[in-house]
């Protein structure tokens, strides 16, 4: 099994594809109003957003993208007038992060986490012992 689409919902599409573009998402599929699905720049994920009369209510959803240049990347959005919540930092789970929020209040985390995403020290080894 493989993790490769995430669909957040929208009330407005028309609002959300630029700035999702404007994020470095391909857009690939626009279906107005009701559906876009964008394509990552690295790897074989898509991404997608979808028409909502209501988006949820607490923290809403979380979206991580991984960036390898994450301060470079976070400057150059900044400079296409993208606002963070958060600059870039470190954190104590060994990722460097930056927050924002789309058009819909959706959280959207640009981070670099490298070798430790999938191996960090605390990583619970899954071996079976007879």
């Amino acid at each position: 099994m493989n993790l490769n689409q995430i669909t957040v919902p929208s009330l407005d599409l028309t609002k959300s594809i630029p700035f999702y573009e404007k994020l470095g998402l391909t857009l690939i599929v626009k279906a107005l109003p009701h559906y876009a699905r964008f394509e990552c720049p690295d790897g074989p994920a898509t991404f997608s957003i979808h028409l909502a009369e209501q988006l949820p209510k607490g923290d809403g959803i979380y979206v991580y993208f991984e960036c390898d240049n994450l301060d470079g990347y976070v400057a150059d959005l900044t400079q296409k007038g993208i606002v963070f919540d958060e600059p870039p930092s470190d954190r104590p789970w060994l990722w460097r992060e930056a927050r924002l929020k789309d058009m819909d209040g959706n959280q959207i985390i640009l981070y670099h986490a490298g070798e430790n995403r999938l191996n960090p020290p605390w990583r619970i080894d899954n071996k079976t012992t007879d």
